[in-house]
């Protein structure tokens, strides 16, 4: 089958089969309760397509199958909390990415402050297979809304090595706290307007900072960062790759991805300029691992349509590991605004939702080859046997569509693809 005749079928199949799950999880009642630490209990667990072996069953094998998912809930320990309260919410399926920003007011908050990372650390120290993802601002007043004359001094600045200081601090006090392999996100979004760490104002000199803060953080024994090199999606001020620093300072190209802006389909952000298909392509090519620091909702509101495509798109290209923005207008679980999106999200991503892996069999001697006769070219073809359609999505199970939507929907099935593919 041609690559987009596959895409389009794993497309419908994925639509039909979310379409059968949400009429049966969008049932009438309160989704929300306005209390974070109230949120309802998870659904039943949806019947089971094959026998599992009680290996199988194990949390810990399961979750080191899954891609390392996890959410911005709060900057302090608020966060932390709100995450067990996230993994509750689906189903005992418990985030394994911790997401934190420093803040970008002074360099001392730069730096790391004096505990603002250690409720973060002791997190990120209490199980081996957890993530602690920090972005850090590269200038101060940050979202002060500085002039692009004066970024372009500080850059300038910066490039010969004036704030070289503060971000060895910052490395020292990971490392003294036990979180010396944390993903550092590094002045995230800088192709757009909005952070003073902006590159567009001089991309030259930018590009050299960034090189100057990697090595800095570097220098410091006992550390082992990765750098994560995070434009929002699309050209914004200036196209992203302009303001890339080299394979040598990036350990991960990312990307925050939201649903904007007004209008814009899944197809049109994958194929725009500097969309999700580019970077894609950009990071294979220097042969770097992808991930969204920052994705969620936004501009097209409650989009059951965009959220479904998203999470089939990382799941084709695996992301080393995603962070949805979970508050409004971006979230599923802290955002009441998205009830339906939110269902989708919770429905995908909860313990007794996610297929269970095929047990493999013991190698052995293989059987020799039974012939079998080839039939006459012209033999008819039963029109009732339905073709399997391949997919490119991991953890698929081949499902009985027929007797499962008789178990999970009792009733009508609605079933809405997107124009170009009625």
């Amino acid at each position: 089958m041609a690559p987009e005749h596959r895409r389009s079928a794993v497309r419908r199949l994925a639509f039909i089969t979310a379409a059968m799950a949400m009429s049966a999880v969008l049932v009438p009642g309160p989704a929300f309760p306005a209390g974070a630490a109230s949120h309802p209990d998870p659904p039943p667990p949806a019947p089971a397509t094959h026998a599992a072996t009680p290996a199988e069953h194990s949390p810990e094998e399961r979750i080191a199958r899954l891609p390392a998912f996890g959410a911005y809930l709060h900057y302090g320990p608020a966060g932390l909390e709100r995450m067990k309260e996230l993994g509750r919410w689906l189903g005992g399926h418990e985030p394994r990415v911790g997401h934190t920003y420093l803040p970008g007011d002074l360099w001392r908050n730069i730096e790391g402050g004096h505990g603002f990372l250690d409720s973060w650390a002791r997190w990120r120290q209490d199980k081996a297979d957890r993530m602690l993802v920090l972005n850090v601002p590269m200038m101060e007043r940050n979202e002060e809304n500085v002039p692009d004359a004066e970024v372009r001094q500080l850059l300038r600045r910066a490039a010969d090595g004036e704030f070289d200081d503060h971000f060895e601090v910052l490395a020292e006090r990971l490392v003294d706290l036990g979180a010396e392999d944390t993903v550092i996100v590094l002045g995230w979004e800088m192709n757009g307007v909005t952070y003073t760490h902006r590159c567009a104002p001089d991309p030259e000199s930018w590009k050299r900072y960034w090189r100057r803060i990697v090595t800095a953080m570097r220098s410091v024994p006992g550390q082992d960062f990765r750098f994560d090199f995070a434009p929002s999606r699309g050209r914004d001020a200036i196209a992203w790759t302009e303001c890339y620093p080299g394979d040598d300072f990036v350990d991960i190209v990312g990307m925050d991805a939201y649903d904007q802006p007004r209008g814009l389909s899944f197809d049109d952000q994958v194929s725009e300029p500097y969309g999700l298909q580019h970077h894609v392509d950009f990071a294979r090519a220097h042969g770097k691992p992808i991930s969204y620091p920052e994705w969620g909702l936004f501009r097209n509101g409650d989009n059951i349509t965009w959220m479904l495509r998203m999470l089939a798109w990382m799941d084709e290209h695996k992301p080393l590991y995603n962070t949805i923005t979970d508050y409004c207008p971006h979230g599923v679980w802290l955002c009441p605004d998205n009830p339906r999106a939110s269902a989708l999200y919770r429905l995908l991503l909860s313990s007794p939702f996610l297929p269970q892996p095929e047990p493999q069999p013991e190698p052995g001697p293989q059987p020799r080859p039974v012939p079998v006769p080839e039939q006459p070219a012209s033999a008819p073809t039963d029109p009732t046997t339905p073709t399997p359609m391949p997919s490119k999505l991991p953890y698929c199970t081949p499902l009985d569509l027929e007797e499962w939507s008789g178990q999970q929907v009792r009733g009508g099935l609605t079933v809405c693809l997107e124009p170009a593919e009625r």
